[in-house]
């Protein structure tokens, strides 16, 4: 289960808690068409668990602005290597 709690100072952040799977994806990706134009912000600290639709969601996130703040460092070696996976096809 996703936990997702929003704030707003300047920037959106959105902090997650708990895991984050394909079934995910889609809700996020709502929200975030909801904050179109404003400075946005994931705060990872409190992620447990991601899948692989959930790292391919948070890359694009990243290539697209958004910042990943307290990344767990085992999301952002997976992040690396799927970049460098798609860089090399």
């Amino acid at each position: 289960m996703l936990k997702i709690s929003r704030t707003g100072n300047g920037e959106v952040m959105l902090t997650l808690v708990g895991r984050m799977d394909s079934e995910s994806v889609p809700e996020m990706k709502r929200l975030l068409a909801a904050e179109k134009g404003r400075r946005m912000g994931l705060d990872l600290k409190d992620l447990t668990l991601v899948d692989r639709d959930a790292v391919s969601f948070l890359s694009q996130c990243e290539a697209d602005g958004i910042k990943l703040k307290n990344c767990p460092a085992y999301i952002r070696e997976w992040i690396r290597r799927e970049r460098a996976s798609s860089e090399e096809s």
